[in-house]
């Protein structure tokens, strides 16, 4: 058995925790940054030297001599004796700031403010010292040359920001034109959420087709899940939070792919926390998908779900209305939305809506029903069936990543802005009939059937349009899954399925890592109350 670690540690002493290629320019580009600075800031302080000599002469009356030799030279010597002072402390107050490391990503008037904050701060530092160390530090400069060098820094480092975010947006516009996502060999891949159930399932398939991945998870669970991957040479790993812009943005560098598996999942995860589940959900699908779309990132594949469906009594497909009865669907509903609206020629979202999952991965769940089921039967040698008569759609872990694989290497034009049911119409069950195979295997736990069932998901879901589409067929079946369950108490490789890790409601309440969300974003709000009954998502089918 692996050795396992406690999920959200901290520890990572084998992880690479950088974006691939980022890491080795970071240092680099922020060296760059350093000297540019330098330079501007000594270009400043020579130029309110200048002004300031200018305004002299200028304004020194007629008939008045002076000897202008001795004022250069005067000059000259108060630049050499205070310009490295002034630059150290620029310098360090700049770092202090964030200039060179997350600061690259502010934007806009915030930027602005804090590179005027910056300077205004070294300059108070700077002044304060020759003010009060007047008689051991020998330096003097001019008040006018203060103010001045204080007004040129800040506006050189203002128009330098400037001029390379404009620089940038310029190159990045040009090479997204000359570049169609059809057009985009797919070499390198984001998995957001990839230390997850199906994310640890999905990082074997594309390291071992030869692709880079980036993977960005907060790791929540700890290492385990991708224990196995982490000194593989074509992988990075990220650890942050992907509500964070800036690391989404670091991460999104010299991607060709995004596949966004990250969210709260499930029913009674999602239950736990509204707000919190809009944030991550949908709002940090949004925010994800518009880095993307900026970044040139043309092929984006969605995790979504076939509880979209709700409660139905007919067989449903694609173009089926939605009736959500949970949170999680409805934040589901409104992600799709979201990259629908956002789709064009080169933006090409997919979305699929994978069925119950179930089997093994690096991070095994027993909060869904063939797991949990199967693990009852075997631990606690009883199979308790509530209600019975719902209908699932099931589908191996194993397979949920085979499907992913298969839409990120078909054509572009084939998959773009589809909306696809992953699964197969020969695991539509229902949870009696789950309970029933399970028991053909473990046929000494007893079946128990339980009275009331709060859960009201009923639906049959109809898998035709990705078979015919992409050939996809799953390789597991729901007995083998059952029996690759077993294995693993049989193996000592499950010890106690009750175990937090194993249940993300269980893990997200007992670890306590809730927070609340943040009320101002009302768009994602008034897109989830209007995520209702009813709709139909149909584009290109």
């Amino acid at each position: 058995m692996a050795k396992q670690t406690k999920p959200g540690s901290n520890t990572i002493s084998k992880l690479r925790l950088s974006a691939g290629n980022l890491a080795a320019k970071a240092p680099f580009e922020g060296l760059v940054r350093l000297i540019a600075d330098i330079v501007l800031i000594n270009l400043a302080i020579i130029a309110s030297l200048v002004v300031r000599v200018t305004q002299y002469l200028l304004t020194t009356p007629p008939g008045v001599s002076y000897n202008l030799n001795k004022t250069l030279q005067l000059y000259v010597r108060e630049y050499i004796n205070s310009t490295w002072l002034l630059t150290l402390i620029c310098v360090v107050v700049f770092a202090l700031s964030g200039f060179y490391t997350y600061g690259r990503f502010y934007r806009g008037r915030y930027k602005a403010l804090i590179i005027i904050q910056a300077v205004s701060i070294a300059h108070l530092i700077f002044g304060s010292l020759v003010y009060f160390g007047e008689g051991f530090l020998n330096i003097y400069i001019p008040r006018g040359a203060f103010v001045i060098s204080w007004i040129l820094i800040t506006s050189f480092l203002l128009l330098a920001r400037g001029w390379a975010y404009l620089w940038n947006k310029v190159v990045s516009s040009e090479r997204t034109k000359q570049q169609k996502p059809e057009d985009r060999k797919i070499q390198t891949v984001l998995v957001i959420g990839g230390a997850g159930y199906i994310g640890s399932a999905l990082l074997p398939k594309l390291l071992e087709k030869g692709y880079k991945v980036k993977l960005l998870d907060l790791l929540l669970y700890g290492t385990e899940p991708i224990q196995e991957f982490i000194n593989h040479p074509r992988l990075s790993v990220i650890q942050a939070d992907f509500r964070q812009i800036d690391k989404v943005v670091e991460a999104t560098l010299d991607v060709d792919a995004v596949i966004h598996l990250g969210a709260i999942v499930g029913d009674p995860a999602c239950a736990l926390d509204e707000n919190l589940t809009i944030e991550i959900n949908l709002m940090a699908t949004r925010m994800i998908a518009e880095v993307a779309k900026g970044s040139g990132v043309g092929r984006f594949i969605f995790a979504s779900t076939c509880s979209v469906y709700g409660a139905s009594e007919e067989k449903l497909d694609e173009r089926s209305a939605l009736n959500p009865v949970s949170l999680y669907a409805r934040s589901k509903i409104a992600s799709e939305k979201v990259l629908l609206n956002m789709a064009d020629e080169r933006f090409a979202p997919v979305i699929l809506r994978f069925g119950t999952i179930y089997g093994l991965s690096g991070r095994t769940r027993f909060d869904l029903v063939v797991n949990l089921l199967t693990a009852k039967a075997v631990v606690d040698r009883q199979i308790t069936i509530f209600g019975g008569d719902q209908w699932r759609p099931f589908l191996h872990v194993d397979d949920a990543g085979l499907a992913i694989l298969q839409v990120l290497e078909a054509p572009l034009p084939l998959v773009r802005n589809q909306i696809l049911n992953v699964g197969s119409n020969e695991q539509n069950y229902t949870i009696r009939q789950i309970g029933e195979i399970i028991h053909t295997v473990v046929p000494d736990a007893e079946m128990v059937d339980a009275s009331t069932d709060l859960d009201k998901r009923n639906y049959w879901v109809n898998f035709h349009k990705i078979r015919s589409m992409l050939s996809f067929e799953p390789r597991w079946t729901v007995e083998q899954g059952v029996q690759q369950v077993i294995e693993a108490f049989r193996s000592g490789e499950v010890l106690d399925y009750k175990d937090a890790r194993y249940s993300n409601v269980k893990f997200l309440t007992e670890e306590g890592i809730f927070r609340l969300a943040r009320r101002e974003n009302g768009w994602a709000y008034q897109l989830m109350d209007q995520s209702s009954s009813g709709e139909k998502l149909i584009v290109d089918l």
